[in-house]
């Protein structure tokens, strides 16, 4: 039977940066009352000092903003456009304690928090600590270089700013809808090709009974959604796999030009973070990216942001397939990294 690609992708999803970036109708300022209402939740719990790893949504009461935020990430980040920013959480007030509660606790209102590496944390910081990028068991954000654009094993990736760097970490987005337009209508011969699995390095973090590297496509037609799964840098790096399947020279092409349509200025955005910014991506129709950064020279003023990965509760069916990497494909009980041993944990500094 022959592949037949799916049809011209319309709607939110397909979108362009420069018009997109002219627009403000991704940003969700909170007022006063929506801070007041976070803080009150985040002030009882840390009072207790809860289990940051164990707060769910009930412990976390937020009757007028949870309902406004839940309603606007359906529309618009698992519907819509693919994005969102809040902007206003009072971070430089903030104990590292309950900035980690106050983020974990909007994320419980949105979704399960997943394992974002083989250690079980739940929640993540987004630091350089001066790794050797070239290792391949280190994972690009753990240092200052550019990221390029990847997606994450999640059905949504939340970020809060702590702080900014010296110059530089900009947050750069781009609609992976849009590239596979782009692709179909310049060279749907190439498309094609990322409709097959292609090996991905899993950069040293194996659950048990797999490979080292998953075997996923890029692009995945399931059920009426289009689906797309990325991070060129470890699809390159599991080649260094003797048993994974070789690229070959077409599907080199076909990733290439990906590449270059991601990186062209009429396609994506960049969004520069203030402290207390959440930002709130869909993996399944974005790619996100970061720009490299010269940091501050002084511990306590360089850049941090604290990680999410969420399982939606509204999330899109998803094929079969990706459960090599997700685990499961179980709507609101998929994603993350579990290896051997792994216990879900939520620290307040890198580890």
């Amino acid at each position: 039977m022959t592949f037949e690609l799916p049809p011209e992708q319309t709607g939110a999803a397909a979108w362009y940066g420069p018009e997109t970036s002219r627009r403000d109708d991704w940003l969700m300022p909170l007022d006063a009352a929506d801070v007041a209402e976070v803080e009150a939740a985040t002030k009882a719990l840390v009072a207790r000092s809860a289990d940051i790893a164990a707060i769910a949504a009930r412990d976390f009461p937020l009757p007028s903003l949870g309902p406004k935020l839940r309603a606007r990430v359906d529309d618009e980040v698992l519907n819509g456009r693919g994005f969102l920013l809040l902007r206003g959480l009072p971070v430089e007030r903030w104990s590292m304690a309950e900035a980690a509660t106050a983020f974990f606790g909007l994320g419980a209102h949105l979704g399960s928090a997943r394992s974002q590496n083989g250690k079980g944390h739940v929640l993540g910081h987004v630091q350089d600590l001066g790794l050797d990028v070239k290792d391949p068991n280190v994972r690009i954000y753990q240092t200052h270089e550019r990221q390029t654009y990847h997606t994450d094993s999640c059905d949504i990736v939340g970020l809060l700013c702590l702080k900014t760097a010296k110059s530089g970490g900009l947050s750069a987005l781009v609609s992976s809808t849009t590239i596979f337009n782009e692709m179909r209508r310049q060279r749907p011969d190439l498309l094609e090709l990322l409709f097959q699995p292609l090996a991905t390095d899993r950069r040293g973090e194996v659950p048990e009974g797999q490979k080292p590297y998953f075997e996923i496509p890029v692009f995945n037609w399931h059920k009426g959604y289009l689906t797309a799964i990325y991070q060129r840098q470890y699809i390159d790096s599991a080649q260094r796999f003797a048993d994974a399947p070789r690229l070959t020279p077409a599907q080199i092409e076909a990733l290439d030009l990906f590449d270059r349509l991601a990186n062209d200025p009429k396609l994506h955005l960049f969004m520069e973070f203030k402290p207390g910014d959440v930002q709130l991506v869909h993996n399944h129709t974005m790619l996100h990216d970061r720009t490299g950064f010269e940091d501050w020279p002084e511990p306590e003023r360089r850049r941090h942001l604290l990680r999410l990965w969420l399982a939606a509760a509204g999330g899109r069916p998803l094929p079969e397939i990706f459960a090599q990497r997700y685990g499961s494909v179980a709507v609101g009980d998929r994603g993350g990294i579990i290896v051997r041993g792994t216990k879900l944990q939520a620290p307040l500094e890198a580890v």
